[in-house]
């Protein structure tokens, strides 16, 4: 947001002056409080805060419980032996695993004290801040930082600029692991043991995990490790059995017996205690649990549980009532439970926990369960109700969860017998009823009274009491429970389920994102959308629903980003920027913005482009498609490889390890590898299912351009700037051969289907080779001297080449072309055959996607939609997807089955370089590189004249004061100009000897100036249309011109960094401004002439006294600069309007000052935002965004940006659109 600052009597705002006190004091209090933040947000949980919940909740820590595995001879190995780094502890449900690993903690603590760090974690899965693997991690990194506050500085060097999304993110787990390997590495480290318990309650990342454990443990042998689970074979495989002591509680019977006897003297003795039980009761309780527990320590804190809460005198009744066995047990308690006078209700609580994907709070479980009206609100009677099954359910921090994992299990066996004897799908449907119940009744527009359109969703504070409260389960999971609700065995869905989802998705469809955006759920209702979209289709439902539900899974789709980052931008950008027929954007038109005077034409239908994948900084080089089509992997110049989700669009991990641009990716062909080569003359093998890099491949000499798996994935060859092509061994990272003959570098690689030949474009020739003999087998005669992507058909019969502006077809077998492509308007750089060899993708640096038809040798269809340059693409499995990389930093996927062709504004036929509004907002110039200037008419967005007549891209274009006739200059040299009453050029200036870049109109129009690459100014006498004047001086070109308010001065900005005052009345230079670092831009005056501004390369702004020539202040803007004609304090740049009033009332400046306040509308700087008074307004979709300053023009209140395939216009409200600014 914008602030406002100022300086004055009121002692408010900006002060620049002496600083006495304590500076070091207050550096120190800041750097404690910086770091007491870092640890805030890491914290997910205090594990040993855990243990001591875990403790209470069992009654105590009992040492006779586990003090038998301290003498056990695996434990004592594991303890003694350096080798020996990883103990297992595994055992059945109830063996007492958690309490056995809070009595080791204990013990290696006394044993160690301060001289080792012990780290611990405990998971619960029907916990979500403890079941996840990057929570273990959080935790444990929490506990090791706590205890040696110095390892904090692993974590703050990412946490400075990342801050809590660090720990939260995508990216959190890889983040993590780096953190957590870093520290493990730290030389201050002393002797550290890592424990966690329940490793198969870790229901997320748990292959992660495992696979880190088991790399940390053979790498690190001083890091000793204890973990321990149930006796699974899935957590069996992924740990290292040859450097893992294995503990089975199974096989330690005796031990586990002795001890569970131990713990039954324990809890005897304390009810015989609280109970006042006599000698014979007591006796006959310990008899009966020894004999029945069958070495189940929860067997016996369960039974001991039920004789707590009855009186004595029933204590041996009750008693032989209790079964053997936790099952039996179980079965027992739902018993009791059938007998309560409350058992329809513990019932129906007990099936819906059963069955929802987390715990519930108390709020949430009375708008999924159906329950008495005096029971649905009135939380102390929950309460009461939860105690009837407190054999099954216990209430933590006002949530219900299940007091084991076991207990959740028996429940599901059970359901139809007994606790929901409709069955499981019956209870998915209830849940599913009652959850759009909850949403209709809760879910409303600005729900939190945000009131700002783009307010941050980092900025969000949920009110007290939460008014989401008792829908939030309910908005993350309602399709789920549809899905499971038994309509995936019928035929259909019933006339109740149409109506209900149709009504949904009319009436409250944005409320429920803006509720999804709030809980950081936007990923997650993505894939909801998308299984909706899947069970519509299966069950053959009405096309009216289909088209709906597919219109509402496109929009969240499309606006992903925009919604993600600002709750209540869901009732702006999507309602303006989707299509104009789209049935979301039709039923929601009431909620459209009011400040939108006038909205810009988008198309009708929705393009091809089913995603844009954003999140890379630099230009996307590569992607690739998985053989199973789950995930796209991007490579991209901001040195990092990123694994996306097509699906939701979110990027599943980041692999960063390269120190230069990443130019080429591959996935091996069984998809448990990915390779990838940069310009740090590696390659790079990674897993992706750790996010690690397995091994790294060095030896090449220059960039590593291509890459390709062999068929089989035996073999991986790259091609580096060396000319030559290498084929290594991945199992053992080696070089196997070199091929060694061409004479420029390789720019492609590409394996045959059979793996038995390889081929390769180079500069001049093409290349297959015979890897089994390191031979060239054959070269493919060239067209031309470059060849930049080289691709073979899925049958092996066919070879593409694309050169220049055309892609060719080879029969490899004779070496000729055989078809030629041609209808991309520039470079094509990578072409890709579609799975059955029918169709062809290219793509060009003219921005599109052609779709060839090989059949007859068309063109099929052109996708558009990239803002620059597209680099490479990838066909789905499926075939019905295409993906594609960008230089505009974006990954699209494209539907090629139902997409709709774009339909744009009719007008020019090449890129648009540069618009400019006229003097009275009423009309728009645009010039283009196909020669033209259109004016147009914004009001209804048509073109309303078209002026030719030029031979060269028109690279300027300005109005004239009074908008009768517009300007233009041209990379041919001369500046024309056009008389738009009559569409015709009137004069042609001609005189310049290199391009002009600049021209401005004096103000009483009757002279013109030009500034020129040539390093020259020329001043014009439009009446004759003569050179009056040449101003030289420059020693580089003159990049900007501008005329002083009163026609006597001109001003001159060149790239020898330096501006220049000339006197028109003699014509000679007055003034040499110096001072900017980069070569200058753009210059204006201010509107009294007192004031001039400039712009340099740098993006900063310079303000000057042009009576001396001293800078008064320096500020940061990107583009153009313009004086406001009524406020002299307002300065126009190509992103919007700012206020140096406040500067020039302090009359000085500091060294390093900053950006003043943006006044009125403008961009941001990534140009993502439309902004108002600085602070963001309207997103814009990445197709919607110009790709330079020069491109975005204001004019008031209209808004008109040059897009690559139409320019948009957009007509705000004068009055503030965002309340309170």
């Amino acid at each position: 947001m914008a602030y406002t600052t100022s300086y004055g009597g009121t002692n408010s705002g900006l002060q620049v002056g002496q600083n006495l006190g304590h500076i070091t004091n207050q550096f120190l209090q800041s750097e404690t409080s910086l770091n007491q933040a870092c640890l805030r947000d890491l914290r997910t949980t205090n594990p040993h805060h855990d243990k001591d919940r875990i403790q209470n909740t069992n009654g105590g820590l009992l040492k006779d419980s586990y003090c038998w595995i301290l003498d056990n001879g695996e434990f004592q190995q594991w303890q003694n032996d350096q080798s020996n780094c990883l103990l297992w502890i595994r055992g059945d449900p109830g063996k007492g695993k958690t309490m056995l690993l809070c009595g080791i903690i204990d013990e290696l603590t006394r044993l160690f004290g301060n001289t080792a760090n012990i780290s611990f974690f405990f998971c619960q899965a029907t916990d979500a801040r403890i079941n996840n693997a990057t929570a273990v991690l959080r935790g444990l990194i929490y506990s090791l930082v706590v205890k040696q506050v110095s390892l904090l500085s692993h974590v703050k060097s990412q946490y400075d600029h990342a801050g809590k999304a660090l720990f939260e993110d995508i990216n959190a787990w890889n983040a993590l692991s780096r953190i957590f390997t870093d520290i493990l590495k730290d030389a201050t480290l002393p002797s550290t043991y890592l424990i966690i318990d329940a490793l198969d309650e870790c229901t997320t990342g748990l292959p992660s995990l495992l696979d880190l454990i088991t790399q940390i443990s053979s790498a690190y042998p001083q890091i000793k490790w204890i973990v321990s689970s149930r006796n699974w074979p899935d957590i069996e495989e992924r740990l290292d059995t040859t450097h893992t002591a294995p503990i089975s509680l199974e096989l330690n019977e005796a031990s586990v017996s002795e001890a569970v006897s131990k713990f039954i003297q324990h809890k005897v003795h304390y009810l015989t205690k609280v109970k006042k039980y006599s000698d014979e009761t007591r006796d006959t309780v310990c008899r009966h649990l020894s004999s029945n527990s069958q070495g189940t320590f929860l067997w016996v804190a369960l039974v001991c549980q039920e004789l707590d809460r009855i009186p004595r005198r029933h204590a041996l009744k009750r008693l032989e009532a209790f079964p053997p066995g936790l099952n039996a047990l179980y079965g027992r308690m739902i018993d009791q439970v059938h007998n309560s006078e409350d058992a329809e209700s513990c019932k129906r609580i007990l099936a819906v926990m059963s069955i929802v994907y987390r715990p519930i709070a108390f709020d949430e479980l009375a708008s999924l369960v159906e329950l008495p009206n005096d029971l649905s609100n009135d939380t102390e009677a929950l309460s009461e109700i939860i105690a009837i099954c407190g054999s099954f359910l216990t209430v933590r921090e006002d949530t219900i969860v299940f007091v084991h994992q076991s207990a959740k299990e028996f429940l599901l066996r059970e359901m139809q017998n007994g606790v929901s004897p409709e069955g499981i799908e019956a209870k998915h449907h209830t849940i599913f009823s009652r959850s759009l119940q909850a949403m209709f009744k809760t879910l409303q527009r600005d729900i939190f009274e945000i009131k700002f359109p783009g307010f941050p969703i980092e900025e969000v504070i949920p009110p007290s009491p939460n008014p989401l409260a008792a829908a939030q389960y309910a908005c993350v999971y309602w399709v789920d429970h549809l899905h499971y609700s038994g309509c995936h065995n019928k035929n259909d869905l019933s006339v109740d389920e149409r109506w209900r989802v149709d009504d949904f998705l009319q009436k409250k469809y944005l409320h429920w994102l803006e509720a999804l955006s709030i809980l950081g759920c936007i990923s997650q209702g993505i894939a909801a959308m998308i299984k909706l979209e899947g069970l519509i289709q299966e069950k053959g439902e009405p096309p009216a629903l289909l088209c709906r539900v597919q219109d509402a899974s496109r929009f969240i789709r499309y606006h992903k980003v925009a919604i993600e980052s600002s709750p209540l931008q869901v009732y702006s950008s999507p309602l303006i920027f989707s299509p104009m027929l789209g049935l979301t954007r039709r039923s929601f038109q009431r909620e459209r913005p009011g400040w939108v005077l006038n909205e810009p034409l988008v198309d009708k239908n929705w393009s091809p482009c089913l995603q844009t994948l954003e999140g890379h900084s630099d230009w996307v080089n590569s992607i690739a498609w998985s053989p199973d089509g789950s995930r796209l992997a991007s490579a991209s110049s901001d040195k990092t490889v990123r694994i996306w989700d097509p699906t939701t669009g979110q990027c599943a991990s980041t692999l960063e390890g390269h120190s230069e641009l990443v130019c080429s990716i591959a996935w091996s062909p069984d998809r448990s590898r990915l390779a990838s080569g940069s310009a740090d003359q590696t390659v790079r093998i990674w897993d992706p299912a750790t996010s690690q890099c397995t091994s790294t491949l060095e030896g090449h000499i220059g960039w590593v351009n291509s890459i390709a798996w062999s068929p089989d994935g035996s073999r991986l060859a790259s091609a580096p700037f060396d000319n030559s092509v290498m084929i290594w061994d991945p199992a053992t990272g080696q070089c196997a051969s070199t091929l060694e003959g061409h004479i420029g570098w390789v720019d492609s690689i590409a394996w045959s289907p059979d793996g038995s030949r390889l081929a390769s474009a180079s500069y001049k020739t093409v290349r297959i080779w015979d890897p089994a003999t390191g031979q060239c087998v054959a070269k493919l005669k060239k067209y031309r001297n470059s060849f930049d992507s080289i691709t073979w058909s899925q049958d092996g019969s066919r070879l593409t080449l694309a050169s220049d502006k055309t892609v060719r077809i080879y029969d490899p077998a004779t070496g000729r072309c055989t078809t030629t492509l041609k209808c991309h308007s520039d470079l094509v750089g990578s072409v890709a055959w579609s799975q059955d060899g029918g169709r062809l993708a290219s793509v060009s640096a003219d921005n599109t996607i052609r779709i060839w038809d090989l059949t007859t040798g068309q063109c099929a269809s052109t996708l558009e939609g990239h803002s620059a340059t597209v680099l490479k693409i990838a066909w789905s499995q499926d075939k019905g997807r295409l993906a594609s990389a960008s230089a505009d930093n974006t990954i699209r996927i494209w539907d090629l089955a139902t997409g709709q062709c774009a339909s744009t504004l009719e007008g020019h036929s090449a890129t648009v370089l540069t618009i400019a509004w006229s003097q009275d907002g009423n009309r728009l110039a645009s010039a283009s590189e196909d020669y033209t200037v259109r004016i147009w008419d914004p009001a209804i967005g048509q073109c309303a004249s078209n002026l030719e007549g030029r031979s060269d891209p028109i690279r300027m274009i300005t109005w004239s004061p009074d908008g009768s006739r517009l300007a233009s200059a041209s990379a041919d040299h001369t500046v024309r100009i056009w008389d738009l009453a009559t569409g015709q050029c009137a004069s042609t200036l001609e005189g310049h000897s290199d391009w002009v870049n600049s021209i401005a109109w004096s103000p009483d129009r009757s002279r013109l100036t030009s500034a020129s690459a040539d390093h020259t100014v020329r001043i014009w006498d439009l009446a004759t249309g003569q050179c009056a004047s040449t101003l030289e001086g420059h020693s580089d070109w003159v990049n900007s011109i501008a005329w002083s308010p009163d026609r006597s001065r001109l001003t001159s900005a060149s790239a020898d960094h330096t501006v220049r005052i000339w006197d028109l009345a003699i014509c000679q230079c007055t003034l040499i401004i110096e001072g900017h670092g980069e070569y200058l831009f753009a210059i204006a005056w201010s509107q009294d002439g007192s004031q001039l501004a400039s712009v340099d390369d740098a993006h900063t702004v310079r303000i000057w006294d042009p009576t001396t020539g001293q800078c008064t202040f320096p500020v940061s803007s990107p583009g153009s600069v313009q004086w406001d004609k009524v406020s002299l304090n307002h300065l126009h740049t190509s992103i919007g309007k700012f206020d140096l009033g406040f500067i020039f009332a302090v009359r000085s400046a500091p060294h390093n000052w900053t950006l003043p306040d943006q006044y009125g509308y403008g961009l941001n700087d990534d140009k993502s935002w439309i902004t108002y008074n600085g602070v963001n307004l309207l997103w814009l979709p990445a197709e919607y965004r110009p790709t330079y300053s020069s491109l975005f023009a204001i004019s008031a209140t209209n808004l008109a940006i040059a897009c690559p395939s139409r320019i948009i216009f957009l007509t705000l409200t004068e009055h503030s659109p965002i309340p309170g600014l």
